[in-house]
């Protein structure tokens, strides 16, 4: 699915003395079926720019295409709707909860949409078997390692089968073995179909061969190439 960005500007604390702009006048276009990686420092916009394509947070001024349908301004109700069906998230630091199974872990967003619990069940073990977590379904999530940490928030983001995904920072927290193993496994999301937009500042991510586009961002502009 197309998403088109024009003239997206997000300003914090408007009109006060503390008055933040965090994006500048960003218009872009993220190509369906590929795998798209917004580059730059900590600081740049790229993650306040990622929270408005998957709904998190409305931009000051501007618009958000979704297809042929405008988002931006949709009442927050729609936009919840629209997360749901649309977005899967990988974040930062995974939000996996503690206490709670690997497997009711990759349910939870999926409760929302009334499912036949049964059905909801059988799709998150397709999940884990897809990602090589089938013995480690019933365990704690706080007793999992980085790497299988990072695969339970991917099996989790995809449970309502979204066709764009969003990850921020995704190897932040991972090793190389492991950030090398994610890279393989987004190309291999993305030539089954998914829409990919990731954060990072990680060479190993925005240099990686899977990535089909990379946009680079400075003080929350895009640098023109």
């Amino acid at each position: 699915m197309r998403i088109e960005l024009s003239n997206i500007e997000k300003i914090f604390n408007r009109g006060r003395h503390n008055e933040f702009r965090a994006i500048r006048d960003v218009s872009m276009e993220i190509a369906p079926n590929r795998i798209t990686c917004l580059k730059g420092a900590s600081g740049s916009g790229k993650t306040t720019l990622l929270s408005m394509i998957g709904c998190l947070s409305r931009p000051t001024s501007g618009r958000i295409l979704l297809g042929e349908r405008m988002i931006s301004g949709l009442p927050e109700r729609f936009l919840t709707d629209i997360r749901r069906h649309t977005f899967g998230f990988v974040f930062q630091r995974f939000n996996l909860i503690q206490g709670l199974t690997v497997l009711d872990n990759i349910m939870i967003p999926a409760y929302p949409l009334g499912l036949d619990h049964g059905e909801l069940k059988r799709s998150a073990k397709l999940l884990l078997k897809q990602f090589g977590l089938e013995r480690v379904s019933n365990n704690p999530v706080q007793w999992l390692s980085g790497g299988e940490a990072q695969r339970v928030a991917i099996c989790r983001a995809l449970i309502n089968d979204p066709g764009v995904l969003l990850a921020d920072e995704p190897t932040a927290n991972l090793d190389l073995k492991n950030s090398r193993e994610f890279m393989e496994l987004i190309g291999n999301l993305s030539e089954s179909g998914k829409t990919i937009l990731m954060t990072s500042h990680d060479p190993l991510v925005y240099e990686s061969p899977v990535v089909d586009e990379v946009v680079e961002m400075h003080d929350g502009q895009i640098m023109v190439k």
